[in-house]
């Protein structure tokens, strides 16, 4: 049973790095290249969808932080 779990573990892993990847390449992918990436993931269309709109919306969130960040240097240090 540990064996199954770790090699599950390890594709899911690979499957995240190869999600991200294409995620670095193109935030919106279309429907064809959607079709695509679920191929190589071995998951639905669907799947990949939901997979980065939540991406997004995390991508989103990381970026209005690190800008209320950026802004709040230039006035402490005034």
């Amino acid at each position: 049973l540990p064996t199954s779990v770790s090699l599950n573990n390890t594709s899911f892993l690979e499957q995240l790095e190869e999600l991200e990847k294409m995620f670095q390449e193109d935030h919106y992918p279309d429907n064809e290249k959607r079709r695509e990436i679920a191929a190589v993931v071995g998951v639905t269309p669907q799947r990949i969808m939901v997979w980065f709109q939540n991406r997004r919306a995390k991508w989103r969130k990381s970026e209005k932080l690190s800008v209320k960040g950026n802004k709040k240097y230039p006035t402490s240090s005034a």
